[in-house]
């Protein structure tokens, strides 16, 4: 995958949080050493931080499914970092991921949104 197809991907899922009735607080959050959250939003009351995963073509696996272990160890502290940062430690909060597939012609040929991924 190419960063303008992750580019692509990330916009597709803001508009899919935004249909869903998600506020969209920040795109592309750099937590220091611990990486990049790709979406920041709130559901009512719960911050909802998103890992969009998109890919291109008919491969075999699921886009979701690159979200390793080792991914989602980094994304629990790049989310705590956000916390400290922002001064939200007690808040509720939820990390969703969100994968698509797009054809060759850029239409999407899969999406699936998993709420509440455990860390």
């Amino acid at each position: 995958m190419n960063k303008q197809t992750g580019t692509i991907g990330e916009q597709h899922a803001v508009e899919l949080l935004r249909q869903k009735g998600y506020a969209i607080l920040c795109t592309n959050y750099h937590a220091g050493r611990w990486g990049e959250i790709d979406i920041i939003a709130r559901q009512g009351k719960t911050f909802v931080f998103v890992e969009v995963k998109t890919r291109r073509g008919d491969r075999t696996s699921l886009p979701e499914e690159a979200v390793t272990p080792a991914k989602l160890r980094k994304l629990e502290k790049a989310i705590l970092y956000y916390q400290m940062s922002n001064r939200l430690t007690g808040e509720a909060c939820r990390l969703d991921v969100i994968g698509l597939v797009f054809d060759s012609q850029g239409k999407i040929i899969y999406k699936n949104h998993l709420e509440n991924v455990i860390l």
